[in-house]
This record gives C-alpha cells, structure tokens and sequence, in this order.
C-alpha cells in the first residue's frame, strides 16, 4: 500500500470501517447511506462498496454527485435540501453514517431509516444537536449512536481489508512549509479531500 494514501486511512479509515462493521452494516446487500463526502465520507463509500452494500451519498451539495457516482462508485446521490428526493428515500436505509462536523438536523435522516435502522454520528459538530424523540419512538427502534476511532487489531484489520481491495485516500501531499497554507484552505474546505505532509522530502531538502 502506498505510505501517501493509506496514511490517512489510520484516522479517516478506521473511522469508517468501524462503525460500518459494528454496527452490522458491512454486509452485502444493506443499503448504507453516508452523509457528507468530504475527507471521512469519501473513504467511506469505498469501503461500503467492497462489503458489498448498496451506497447512498446524501449531500447538501448537488454539484459533488458526480464525484460521488462516478469518482467513488455510489450507487445513488440525495440532495438533504431536496424535499421531494427526501420523501422518496424514507424508510429505504438499513444504516447512515454522519460524518458532518457542522450543527445540521437529523430528524431528515432519522425519517430515512428503515425499522430497525440505525443512525450513526462520526462528525463532531462544535455545537449541541437536537435529538427528535418522537421519530425515534414512531420509528420500530430506530437507533441513534456514535462511533470514533478503533483499536490497534481493528485498526490492523482495516489496512489488510483495504490493502486487499485496494483502498486509499484521495490526497494532495505538501511539504512542511506549505502547512500554514494548507491550515487556511482547509478553513475554507478547499480540499479533495486529505492533505498529507511528506516529511521525508521536506526534511531532505532542508539539509546543508
């Protein structure tokens, strides 16, 4: 596996295939919504893919359907703000996966759950979310959880799974000296989709 792409799988990976397995969705078949296709979501559909689920990208971003068909191979694209792509997809999902760190509505999402469905938060919104129970209560046991990293031999795990499947980051390597700039543009989201840093170029290329 090449130390560039697989580099931000030990965070972004592991992250993904976590939860995926855990939570019982890493099998064939189960359709596995994931919102946000940013540096979490992208690795996510492709492990998705290689279990062999059926995968939905839900965005509020129309112009990053493309990326999400046919850069990553998602079988579908929803549009959050969409209403009426909303209302088609409800009941429809087996597991979605959030990875959005901004304050956004999960009731949407909730609704999108098959019974039984289950809503997992990976994103870390700076500010506190608000929790709809009656959904929750309406919907069959519907689940709402959370998930972060893993441990060294899931961790281990994920490397063989994607070394197998051939899964990496999609990166822009920079050198130490472009970090300060690499810091605004990701303030800005101007980023597809992990800067890695090549510290042995850059540590070369300082020498006397």
């Amino acid at each position: 596996m090449p130390l560039d792409g697989g580099a931000p799988l030990l965070c972004a990976g592991i992250t993904m295939y976590s939860p995926l397995k855990y939570f019982g969705l890493a099998e064939p078949g189960k359709h596995v919504g994931i919102v946000g296709l940013g540096g979490l979501g992208h690795v996510g559909v492709k492990f998705a893919k290689a279990f062999g689920a059926k995968v939905t990208v839900i965005s509020t971003s129309p112009s990053k359907k493309d990326e999400a068909l046919k850069q990553f191979g998602a079988d579908s694209f929803l549009v959050s703000r969409d209403h009426d792509q909303m209302q088609a997809a409800m009941g429809t999902f087996d597991g979605i996966i959030d990875t959005v760190s901004s304050v956004h509505a999960i009731s949407p999402l909730i609704d999108l759950l098959k019974s039984h469905g289950k809503l997992i938060m990976v994103g870390a919104p700076d500010k506190p979310l608000e929790l709809p129970v009656y959904p929750l209560l309406m919907g069959t046991r519907k689940l709402v959880a959370g998930s972060a990293i893993g441990g060294m031999k899931e961790t281990q795990e994920m490397i063989d799974f994607a070394a197998k499947h051939n899964i990496t980051a999609e990166i822009e390597v920079i050198s130490m000296d472009y970090v300060n700039t690499a810091m605004k543009r990701l303030a800005k989201n101007d980023i597809r989709y992990r800067f890695v840093i090549d510290v042995g170029n850059t540590l070369a290329a300082t020498k006397p």
